[in-house]
């Protein structure tokens, strides 16, 4: 496997595998989606950065942000987190 820090992005070519990348799931904020997200992305196989975990409410505070990075080895383990993450009920969306 390449080093991940050598990885050098080259203009209009999208995202490079293997790399590390961040995802962001929103959903209900009493969901424990700050322990949820990781745990599903882990369950993936791929490598989480738990220091890498942000959340943000919603102004009124019925939803939260969970942010974390992760690194990937394809495409299609990055398309997986994605599905995986919006295919619980209580997560709305990703980005």
């Amino acid at each position: 496997m390449r080093d991940l820090d050598a990885l050098r992005p080259q203009p209009g070519q999208g995202f490079q595998f293997p790399g590390s990348f961040e995802i962001t799931a929103m959903g209900h904020a009493g969901a424990d989606l700050e322990a949820r997200v990781p745990a599903i992305l882990a369950a993936l196989g791929l490598g989480v950065l738990e220091a890498s975990l942000r959340t943000r409410p919603s102004r009124e505070g019925r939803y939260v942000a969970v942010t974390v990075s992760f690194t990937c080895p394809s495409r299609e383990k990055y398309e997986a987190a994605h599905a995986a993450l919006r295919a619980e009920p209580d997560i709305r969306y990703t980005l």
